[in-house]
């Protein structure tokens, strides 16, 4: 008589085709969100050196990475803007004729086919790289919010298909979709970076957008990594708020909040894959330390595993054309 039971599990492991048949989570390049970074100008592509493969891109220049990332099957992209001048209330985040405006406008004219993102925050934008106008050293929340629509707004009137506010304010879900709402953009869906953790994974997108704050850190206002129950509760107020759909940023280093946000909730989830987590995986597949394929699908997968449903990656068309070939 046989040792073992009748069920074995390696019946279902025995060749790529039955394991991709099985797989119990599956990735699809429409969930992937492609972040980039928009400068004012033409025919400027400025590599970002922790970030290979990726720069900072004039609006010429970036509706070409949009038609290459739609022609891979990515489904969105989500626009970082790097203004011509910073002041201290961050004002070139809501002028129409800023690099992000612009940017939506040509991508809704030559690629209507991927949804257009539009991060709202102005830590990019005022010359002490804090999330808001300051009291003295500390981002004053309140003064803060109608600088936050404004900027909503001009997206909105741009063309944005979503809205993303990450600067983690108080109050600041609301305060856009009353604007939004007040100036006709009823239909427009809004992302909130509901869990958004005071990370040491951004260093790179630091230097990408070139928003490191003069002085202190954001602690204040961004979630601290030890707290979970935390993020539920932030997310539960933002929906309150009228978002239309959350993020977890981070995502590998918060699996356990992004199941616990997706156990919670029924809109969908979004977690952003972030600079230093891409970073990571590229210096070590550079050194030879890793299957940087591999490790990038492998990653991906986890983040969806623990429940979301879209991924903002760095990875997004590498990752799709992958998916592609598989």
């Amino acid at each position: 008589m046989s040792q073992y039971p009748t069920t074995r599990s390696r019946r279902l492991r025995r060749s790529e085709a039955l394991r991709r048949q099985v797989a119990e989570t599956r990735l699809h390049p429409a969930s992937f969100v492609l972040p980039l970074f928009v400068v004012p100008g033409r025919g400027v592509s400025n590599p970002i050196g922790s970030m290979p493969g990726h720069s900072q891109l004039s609006v010429d220049e970036v509706v070409p990475v949009v038609k290459e990332a739609a022609a891979a099957g990515v489904g969105g992209v989500m626009l970082f803007g790097l203004p011509a001048s910073k002041d201290e209330t961050g004002s070139g985040a809501w002028d129409p004729s800023g690099p992000v405006p612009t940017a939506i406008r040509a991508i809704k004219d030559q690629a209507e086919e991927i949804t257009v993102w539009a991060d709202v925050c102005l830590c990019e934008y005022t010359s002490h790289g804090h999330c808001g106008v300051l009291d003295g050293e500390v981002v004053d929340n309140d003064r803060t919010l109608p600088l936050l629509a404004q900027a909503a707004t001009a997206y909105a009137a741009a063309g944005a298909d979503v809205i993303a506010p990450s600067d983690m304010m108080d109050g600041r879900v609301a305060t856009i979709r009353e604007a939004l709402d007040e100036t006709g953009h009823l239909e427009l869906a809004i992302c909130s970076y509901s869990a958004k953790y005071a990370s040491a994974y951004y260093g790179p997108f630091r230097e990408a957008a070139e928003s490191a704050p003069a002085f202190g850190d954001r602690r204040t206002h961004q979630m601290d990594p030890p707290n979970a129950r935390e993020a539920l509760a932030e997310v539960t107020l933002d929906l309150a708020e009228g978002a239309d759909m959350v993020m977890i940023k981070p995502a590998g280093p918060y699996l356990d909040v992004i199941a616990a946000v997706r156990a919670r909730t029924d809109v969908p989830v979004v977690a952003y894959q972030v600079s230093g987590e891409y970073a990571m995986v590229e210096a070590a597949s550079a050194n030879g330390w890793i299957d940087g394929d591999r490790v990038m699908l492998e990653s991906l997968t986890a983040i969806a595993r623990a429940g979301a449903g879209i991924t903002l990656t760095y990875f997004a068309t590498r990752a799709a054309r992958a998916l592609s070939e598989v």
